[in-house]
């Protein structure tokens, strides 16, 4: 196994994610297998009691593992699917270290940081690097290892110096540190010194790059990597200039024209591979590029409470990309405030509506609590009322069936469980497997199968289930506590609104649609398709989504020539 460790300088937020991510896409070209590991440094044992203002969205898992937001970015770059073990954070080494001690494991022994907690690191990192991630079956050649934060920090110190150690187990032909750093314009000069100190800081820790990431707006000029070179000894080949570019599928293309794919042969010793002489990147490289020529947009509506917060929906807004991409059109996102949609006295109340009315299209997102959650229902009711393409996820289906609960059926007292416990009318309820004094990794989670057991009244197959090629079954990942209320599925189907897809049990709902002779495209769905979503390969509500907003989506489904 080879290893490729990415840290960061300077700064967080320099793109570290992006970086390891198309890195992978280039070796993925060279027709290597390849892995992926994030390092958290924080106590939290994973991600998912986390507010969305803290640390972004939650990305779900497999396996039901609640992770980082890179770890989606790997999935999305690479096409692989990771577990749990690929987020190594404090609180995971710390919990397994300390379950050790109480079942006795070190014989009487005093656990150390080191060396206990620093061997439970390299342990974690070598057996989870031997995971099967894609179809093939087979464990990776290359494990991409980012680690969070910034060198230099106090939370993060351990994970440094186990990698320390670790370059020694695995051996200098195994192990090749590479370093992202930023390199700001002052005066129009291009300035060194924020490297030259992350590297230097890095190199105190015992661990020395051998490539060096620089992150500017322009171009880095072959002075500033020459002076890169001759103060953090590196080759000044080795000194990669991560510029902007005109969209984020750019950056492997980038990596790849600096030869980057080369150096890390050669620091690996990996042989003559034939890829790697001619790297396929022909698909990745059209779509790149071809994104760059689309002249129109199709306006998409999200309505949320986390508004301008992009990290906080950074799939959702990914997925809505990879829809637009497949149709050859730019994604043009308007925020609208759902608690700005609940009344007239507030304060933005004229514009988040202009918004919502001016969309070719609506997205409600999954999110908890109460705040917001009438103006989702407004939202939905609006789009059913006006035949405005809508696709809800998560709380967003939920909002759409009580809408319909109340609107449609006049049970003008319908809510969920998880607003009012004690409503006399509870259109969505709490699922009664879950445990309701337990926050982390406690909610239906990961993986699970949708079918599509009904069609519409006129014997039609439903939408969504064309939009999955007709499939019978479906496989997307779950994050919820609560769920439409089986008492009350049979009369909201037969008012009209078709939950299709169902689980295996029959039991708990999983989609619903109006049909199409009713409404172009509105779906709902309680799993989180956007978790799936590849750039080559866009998940199909929200490629629906975009067709139905661009009045295609009657064309894409002829053309499908599926039989009822």
């Amino acid at each position: 196994m080879k290893y490729i460790i990415v840290s960061g300088g300077v700064v967080s937020g320099l793109g570290k994610g992006v970086t390891i991510s198309s890195l992978g896409r280039m070796l993925r070209g060279c027709g290597l297998r390849v892995t992926s590991i994030k390092i958290d440094p924080y106590l939290n044992v994973d991600a998912g009691t986390m507010s969305p203002f803290e640390h972004g969205e939650v990305f779900v898992l497999g396996d039901g593992g609640e992770s980082d937001l890179d770890l989606g970015n790997y999935e999305r770059f690479l096409d692989i699917q990771l577990t749990s073990e690929h987020n190594i954070t404090t609180g995971k080494i710390y919990r397994e270290v300390i379950s050790r001690e109480r079942r006795g494991d070190y014989l009487g022994k005093t656990v150390q940081v080191v060396p206990h907690i620093t061997n439970e690191i390299q342990d974690w990192i070598e057996r989870v690097a031997q995971i099967p991630v894609d179809e093939s079956g087979e464990p990776a050649d290359v494990c991409l290892i980012e680690v969070g934060g910034t060198v230099g920090d106090i939370e993060s110190s351990i994970f440094f110096e186990a990698l320390r150690q670790f370059q020694f187990r695995v051996g200098d032909d195994n192990f090749c540190l590479m370093f992202v750093s930023l390199v700001p314009i002052l005066s129009d000069e291009q300035k060194t010194k924020p490297t030259q100190h992350g590297v230097k800081d890095l190199r105190s820790l015992g661990l020395s790059p051998k490539v060096i990431f620089c992150r500017c707006p322009l171009p880095l000029e072959q002075a500033c990597k020459d002076k890169i070179s001759a103060f953090c000894h590196v080759p000044p080949d080795n000194v990669i200039s991560v510029h902007d570019v005109n969209n984020v599928y750019h950056v492997p293309l980038l990596l790849m024209e600096q030869k980057l794919h080369h150096i890390i042969k050669k620091e690996l010793r990996l042989g003559d591979m034939v890829g790697f002489q001619n790297p396929d990147m022909k698909d990745w490289s059209v779509m790149a590029h071809s994104i760059d020529g689309f002249s129109e947009s199709v306006k998409i509506a999200l309505i949320g409470k986390y508004n301008g917060l992009q990290d906080a929906y950074l799939s959702i807004i990914k997925s809505l990309k990879h829809a637009t991409i497949a149709c050859q059109k730019k994604l043009d996102l308007v925020w609208v405030d759902a608690t700005q949609l609940e009344s007239k006295d507030s304060e933005e109340y004229e514009s988040n509506w202009e918004k919502l009315k001016s969309a070719d299209g609506v997205i409600v997102p999954g999110g908890f609590g109460t705040r917001g959650f009438n103006g989702k229902c407004i939202a939905a009711e609006h789009c059913r009322k006006h035949k405005k393409p809508f696709l809800g996820i998560c709380l967003g289906f939920q909002a759409m069936v009580v809408e319909y609960a109340r609107n449609v059926l006049d049970w003008k007292d319908a809510t969920s469980a998880e607003f009012d416990e004690n409503a006399s009318r509870q259109v969505v309820v709490f699922m009664p497997e879950i445990d309701k004094e337990t926050m982390g990794g406690n909610m239906r989670l990961g993986a699970r199968t949708t079918k599509f057991t009904h069609k519409h009244d006129d014997g039609a197959m439903s939408i969504i289930q064309m939009m999955y090629g007709g499939a019978d079954i479906v496989s997307e990942r779950h994050r919820h506590r609560y769920e439409v209320n089986p008492d009350v599925v049979d009369e909201i189907h037969n008012a009209g609104l078709k939950f299709v897809g169902r689980d295996e049990t029959g039991e708990r709902m999983e989609v619903a649609e109006l049909p199409k002779s009713e409404h172009p495209y509105y779906v709902g769905c309680q799993y989180h398709p956007e978790f799936k979503s590849r750039p080559l390969k866009p998940s199909p509500p929200f490629y629906g989504l975009i067709l139905a907003s661009m009045g295609k989506l009657e064309e894409h489904v002829s053309k499908l020539n599926l039989k009822a």
